[in-house]
């Protein structure tokens, strides 16, 4: 199966095209390698599927990967229209995988029209191209953020989803219903996923795992927002990266949907949320040392709390989490202290 894989040089994106290659798929995977965080944790990350990237490398054109035969890479933007069309024309996707968006709660708050060009252009960019080019199955990322001010707890895909509290949220619920209305006009087969609170080995840098860690390496204070009292449904990549390919794999039709769609939304989390202070004691433990800590008030976009309701994605894709939060953490912290990790 030939499959396209956007934000390819992404945390997610880098680990599900290396698991569907290991497969037989034959991937194509793109990523613009923007400057949102340090470019050597991207170029790391494509390093470990066998492309050797630099900041020379040219725009558009095609690297295959050393590792797999049936893995290629290209440096583009989902934001650009007439690349895309070039591609999906070129290539004849079967399916598609959107990862691709200006990511992060907070960076929303400074840098608004980055997320317009990419979650909203580019992303209209993906639709337009998956119904022109007869994609069979679209799934794309959404967010855990979509629950906004929701305060009933776990969150269920049925829940309303009219409060979000950043424009990155807005941006993921805004996709959500362009994704829909494409699938009603144009018979096309979309799947959004809600993804929780994601950690792991090569992990974004702007996030907590990856903050602690640094953190306590270097003897600085850790930031513990809301005064530590905050709830977190974290999931280990391992895990979601199978949720996202059984997915895939789990074609929407009309014919089982109650009104008529192709489109599904599932979350896609642990399902079994921990506070942060027992979180950063688990950094603590696998670090071997004690972070020193500095309690702040709560940050304008965070919420307080994720927990996922998952039942529907187990019951009807057989997603099911295996990894422990204890042993999730010692694999991201035993990579972290490895050579592989390039900001170390």
């Amino acid at each position: 199966m030939k499959i396209l894989v956007t934000g390819a040089a992404g945390f997610i994106g880098s680990k599900l095209m290396g698991v569907l290659a290991s497969r037989g798929d034959e991937v194509v995977g793109i990523d613009s390698i923007n400057n949102y965080y340090d470019v050597r944790l991207k170029y790391g990350r494509l390093s470990e599927m066998g492309i050797m990237l630099n900041d020379e490398f040219v725009w558009n054109q095609p690297i295959q990967s050393s590792r797999y035969e049936t893995c290629r890479f290209i440096r583009m933007s989902i934001d650009d229209r007439h690349a895309m069309e070039e591609l999906f024309e070129r290539e004849h996707f079967e399916k598609v995988v959107n990862l691709a968006a200006q990511a992060g709660v907070r960076y929303s708050i400074t840098n608004p029209y980055a997320y317009l060009q990419s979650n909203l252009a580019g992303f209209l960019n993906v639709l337009e191209c998956c119904r022109h080019y007869e994609v069979k199955h679209l799934v794309f990322a959404s967010s855990s953020s979509v629950y906004g001010l929701n305060s009933k707890v776990p969150y269920s895909e049925e829940d309303k989803v009219d409060t979000p509290v950043s424009l990155y949220a807005a941006t993921k619920k805004s996709n959500e219903l362009m994704a829909h209305s494409y699938s009603k006009l144009y018979g096309l087969a979309v799947t959004g996923l809600r993804f929780f609170t994601v950690y792991g080995p090569w992990g974004r840098p702007d996030m907590a795992p990856m903050l602690f860690a640094r953190a306590i390496s270097n003897g600085e204070q850790i930031k513990v927002f809301n005064n530590g009292n905050m709830i977190r449904d974290f999931t280990y990549i391992d895990d979601i990266v199978e949720g996202t390919i059984r997915t895939l794999d789990h074609v929407p039709v009309t014919q089982k949907s109650s009104n008529g769609v192709a489109y599904k939304i599932y979350n896609i989390g642990c399902s079994h949320p921990v506070k942060l202070m027992d979180f950063i004691h688990e950094i603590e433990s696998a670090m071997g040392h004690e972070a020193e800590k500095i309690f702040l008030p709560m940050q304008p976009g965070d919420v307080y709390q994720t927990n996922a309701d998952t039942s529907m994605l187990k019951r009807e894709i057989g997603y099911e989490p295996m990894v422990t939060l204890h042993d999730g953490v010692a694999k991201f912290i035993q990579w972290y202290k490895s050579e592989k990790n390039p900001l170390k």
